[in-house]
């Protein structure tokens, strides 16, 4: 199994036009792009180095059937097949329907929030998610940990939210130092604290939600880096 934040941030290899065999960097993946189930990673958004460092260049769609592991990355496999319109109608994606799960808010059905999707682990071959992570994406988050969230209880988009079943709320947390520790303060301090600094990880959308293809996506997207 993998993790988004195994394969965020890792160099993206293209293959050299007229060169068989041959690779330059593409980019690097930073945002997981989810089938319109929300169960599945589809592919990843590639950013791409600025023109002359100045002039920003808009993201590459690559297929995650389309990458392939190599030494501290990725590389491209599947040629134009790979990349964007191509790589949807290959794989029959309604693209408006598609979801960007990470840093969204995450909620139960009966109301309660959660806090934000940090997190997937996913099978590398077929995207298949197993489970989700759900923190308060900050200082909180290192100290107390996430809750991991099996696929199952996920019940799909709404208004901006990713919704879970109830018992969602009940999950065990994971990682961070008081996670580890297994201290009951923590645990109740998660399951029942407000998100603090809301805004600045809710930048999940579903892209359909988005002006032209990632337009307001990405000004919220710059406007939370800031």
């Amino acid at each position: 199994m993998r993790t988004l934040s195994d394969v965020n941030g890792k160099p993206i290899y293209a293959p050299k036009k007229g060169k068989s065999g041959s690779f330059e960097r593409l980019g690097k993946a930073h945002l997981a792009v989810f089938s319109p189930d929300g169960k599945k990673v589809v592919g990843f958004l590639v950013k791409r180095p600025d023109i002359v460092g100045m002039v920003k260049r808009p993201d590459v769609f690559v297929a995650l059937d389309a990458l392939a592991p190599v030494d501290g990355g990725y590389r491209v496999t599947l040629g134009d097949e790979s990349y964007d319109k191509r790589a949807r109608e290959r794989l029959g994606l309604d693209w408006d329907l598609c979801v960007m799960w990470a840093g969204m808010d995450a909620k139960t059905t009966k109301g309660t929030i959660l806090g934000y999707v940090g997190d997937a682990s996913f099978d590398e071959a077929t995207g298949q998610v197993s489970a989700f992570f759900i923190g308060d994406g900050g200082v909180a988050e290192s100290l107390v940990g996430s809750v991991q969230v099996p696929v199952d209880m996920l019940v799909g988009y709404k208004k901006g939210f990713m919704l879970l079943k109830p018992e969602a709320a009940s999950q065990e947390l994971t990682g961070g130092l008081a996670g580890k520790a297994g201290e009951a303060a923590a645990k109740a301090k998660a399951g029942g604290a407000k998100v603090a600094d809301k805004g600045s990880k809710a930048i999940g959308k579903q892209i359909g939600r988005t002006k032209g293809m990632f337009g307001a996506f990405m000004d919220e997207y710059k406007k939370a880096s800031q």
